[in-house]
């Protein structure tokens, strides 16, 4: 391996993991929070500073006696990659300690984007941000990966995933694959807890610590944070929040083995398109028409030039979507009770109209409310948040290690 070495004790590592959380910190800060001693946590930070981990930024308010020395985490002490794996696009960046973006890369998920080409497409990509910036592979810590399930997360595998539009996809070691292309520790887990995760951090004061996530894009993902923490289950959770049943004797779904009435049969990316080409078979007027010469073309970006014009047609099915969608997010409110809710996805971002309109039924159909409020948002990190998020793994579960 040519990443850069992380050596730390157990102790040193809740130390370090206290001012990351923290920000900028005293000793005294840190003995109250960790409850360590104050000569262990001074040998602590002695050894921090000696690795370049940490630094001080100055002195804080006195108390009565002398000002505290302040610290705070050294952003370039190392750096980590973070990979968005998606069935339309993939996302590499580059990250410091701080999580600051310092270069991305993206590109398509076309019918050539097999395993082996996008393993040799994240390498080189990768070699040329760490040229770019100037930076060795022995500062690197490694390399996370968020992408679609299900996935086995602890052996790095992505199991069997659907709708990819080129072949081999099936039980893919992607964490071996990279790890030996690139020469760093690899970790692997689902797209929508890495952009959970990475929403999180981007809360510089992570005021929220019961937090769930949705995708809604080709399908519905979702992510639940507990106190802090993701929330596991017994197998890969992923996508499994799409075939969550809002019309027992609804929609079949688009593969044999899902759920009538599935919530992603309504509201999702293949949702939309079936619908509108429906509509327009059915010889209903909409501005979507003039753009394609047979209803069977339609895709998801003319839905989104026909909602820009105002189109009425386009209109009434996104508003017809987003009621759907929002009633399944208001199972999931009435269940996980969490106190703020992340929408994330191709069918959310940019859309204030399906947001709106989600949100607005969700709430009228939440038990408890208005003595439960829930804080809606479509995050912090846009476009970057499963990438970024993977990112942040890699430091998690190295001080997890």
């Amino acid at each position: 391996m040519k990443g850069k070495a992380w050596s730390l004790s157990g102790k040193a590592k809740e130390i370090y993991d206290c001012i990351r959380k923290k920000g900028t910190v005293s000793k005294q800060d840190l003995v109250d929070v960790s409850r360590i001693t104050g000569s262990t946590v001074t040998r602590l930070l002695e050894e921090l500073l000696s690795q370049e981990l940490i630094r001080e930024v100055g002195l804080g308010d006195s108390t009565g006696g002398r000002k505290p020395i302040l610290y705070r985490i050294n952003p370039l002490y190392a750096y980590a990659f973070g990979l968005e794996i998606s069935r339309i696009h993939c996302r590499l960046v580059l990250c410091d300690l701080q999580m600051d973006k310092l270069e991305s890369r993206s590109w398509n998920m076309t019918e050539s984007m097999t395993p082996e080409v996008l393993t040799e497409t994240v390498g080189r990509e990768a070699e040329d941000m760490l040229e770019k910036l100037g930076l060795a592979w022995s500062s690197v810590l490694g390399l996370g990966i968020g992408s679609v399930g299900p996935v086995d997360r602890q052996r790095g595998i992505i199991l069997e995933p659907l709708y990819f539009p080129a072949p081999g996809w099936r039980n893919v070691d992607i964490g071996t694959a990279l790890s030996r292309r690139l020469g760093i520790p690899v970790w692997l887990d689902n797209g929508a807890n890495t952009a959970l995760l990475g929403e999180f951090w981007a809360d510089s004061f992570q005021s929220y610590r019961h937090m769930l996530y949705l995708h809604a894009g080709v399908g519905i993902r979702s992510a639940m944070m507990s106190n802090g923490h993701l929330v596991y289950g017994a197998v890969d959770m992923e996508g499994a929040v799409g075939q969550m049943i809002i019309q027992t004797d609804g929609l079949p779904h688009r593969e044999k083995q899902g759920n009538y009435g599935a919530l992603e049969s309504y509201a999702s990316l293949y949702a939309m398109e079936r619908n509108m080409r429906s509509a327009l078979k059915q010889g209903r007027e909409s501005t979507v028409r003039s753009r394609v010469s047979d209803p069977e073309e339609v895709k998801y970006p003319d839905l989104l030039q026909g909602l820009a014009e105002r189109d009425p047609l386009t209109v009434e099915l996104f508003t017809q979507a987003a009621v759907q969608f929002g009633i399944g997010l208001s199972n999931l409110l009435n269940i996980l009770h969490p106190e703020k809710v992340i929408l994330g996805g191709p069918l959310i971002a940019g859309n204030d109209l399906f947001f709106r309109v989600a949100t607005q039924t969700a709430v009228r159909k939440t038990y408890y409310y208005p003595e439960y409020q829930v804080m809606f948002s479509r995050g912090k990190l846009g476009d970057d948040a499963l990438a970024a998020g993977a990112a942040v793994m890699v430091l998690e579960r190295l001080l997890e290690a």
